[in-house]
């Protein structure tokens, strides 16, 4: 136990003290802050907008040119009137666009009602812009081929009403927002920078006292496991205290936001989430720190390692490929099995957390398989350390790693 005491100071020591650690540890809550203040001061003397607004605001209308030839149209209304100028013919909607008067113009054939084809002609391409300004000549003919019946055109604009009663406690999500999406979106990008980024720090520890034959000597007066449990508790405490810290400012910031952005209060994280994270955090990092040492005692130098480093993280690269899917399904099976399988689980699993209300048994599983996952992965790598002496100077090779991590190199 002082043996590990001795190699979880020194290393905790010698990060703590990094000026590399300390500005990553700063400037990202300073980055944050300086978009809120800087925003907060845009908007000091206008309405605070949302924050849904800002990630994805409102298309800007232009205005349209119209030549009805059909005779449907027979007056403009007033809400529509900024939006749409009418022209009796082709040539002077044309003209009108020379002029720079208006962005484009429609069509409406003279046999609309049968063929239902309205024409749009318009200098950029853009279909975006062209499909959210199709909107306004949809909503006016409907104003016109219905404006004697003002109850079915209400009716066809608003067809359905849903009121969704939640039964959970939790804060629920507006499926029709799009922070329903960027929210998880968030955590995810998060938890693989953290785990990546503090497992990588393994990685370059071992290599280098491998390559400085510091790595010999410790093995000299300790155990494998020893050195390694020792390592993995000062990089996973120093991971542990940037996500606190990460997490506690973001918090602040987010309450901050709140009254800058007008932030929904629905979209609040629970508590629960926050702690489940933490806790995936460090399950997560004592994998993949474990794997980065292993990979670090069978490579001569850290260049090598590093082009040998995507056989590790390529499990948890995988969520990334299928956020989309643990976002819109995150009770589905693709989603049910990349939040228990122990590899994928930290990344998954809290993006699941984040999009929806999760069973308190499927986190608890979930980090009951990664606890015993990374029990494992700690003692077959400490393994490799017994053999590197054997290894050291030989080129990486992945069919070699993998029978050292089952412990038949």
């Amino acid at each position: 136990m002082n043996k590990i005491r001795t190699v979880f100071k020194y290393e905790l020591l010698t990060i703590l003290r990094s000026r590399s650690f300390l500005l990553t540890l700063l400037l990202i809550p300073l980055a944050g802050l300086i978009v809120i203040l800087v925003v907060s001061g845009l908007q000091r003397d206008n309405q605070a907008g949302s924050l849904t607004d800002m990630i994805a605001p409102p298309p800007e209308v232009s205005v349209l040119g119209l030549v009805d030839e059909s005779g449907i149209i027979r007056g403009i209304p007033e809400p529509y009137s900024p939006y749409i100028k009418r022209f009796s013919d082709r040539q002077n909607a044309q003209a009108a666009i020379d002029a720079q008067e208006i962005s484009g113009y429609y069509r409406i054939p003279a046999d609309y009602m049968s063929r239902g084809e309205v024409e749009l002609y318009r200098l950029d391409f853009n279909p975006m812009t062209g499909a959210e300004n199709s909107i306004l000549i949809n909503q006016l003919l409907e104003e016109n081929l219905l404006k004697e019946n003002p109850q079915l055109l209400q009716r066809l604009r608003q067809p359905l009403q849903l009121e969704t009663h939640y039964l959970s406690s939790e804060p629920q999500r507006d499926p029709n927002s799009s922070l329903t999406f960027f929210l998880p979106y968030g955590i995810t990008i998060l938890f693989y920078i953290l785990i990546l980024g503090s497992s990588s720090t393994m990685l370059s520890s071992i290599t280098n006292e491998k390559q400085n034959r510091v790595m010999e000597v410790l093995l000299t007066s300790m155990t494998p496991t020893q050195m390694l449990t020792g390592k993995i508790l000062a990089l996973g405490t120093t991971g542990l205290l940037q996500t606190v810290f990460w997490s506690g400012s973001g918090y602040l910031l987010l309450g901050l936001s709140g009254r800058t952005f007008n932030l929904p209060v629905e979209f609040e994280i629970p508590i629960s989430v926050l702690l489940w994270g933490i806790l995936f955090f460090l399950l997560g990092y004592a994998m993949y720190a474990s794997l980065m040492a292993g990979l670090g005692a069978m490579v001569p130098n850290l260049r090598e390692a590093s082009q040998a480093t995507f056989l590790v993280i390529m499990p948890l690269i995988i969520p990334m490929f299928f956020v989309n899917t643990l976002i819109g399904q995150p009770n589905g099976t693709l989603s049910l099995i990349l939040s228990f399988f122990p590899l994928t689980s930290p990344v998954a699993m809290m993006t699941r957390l984040a999009a929806t209300s999760v069973p308190f048994w499927q986190p608890l599983l979930a980090a009951l398989l990664q606890a015993g996952t990374a029990y494992i992965i700690v003692r077959s790598v400490a393994g490799m350390f017994r053999a590197q002496h054997l290894l050291a100077g030989q080129a990486f090779n992945y069919k070699l790693f993998l029978k050292a991590l089952v412990g038949k190199a």
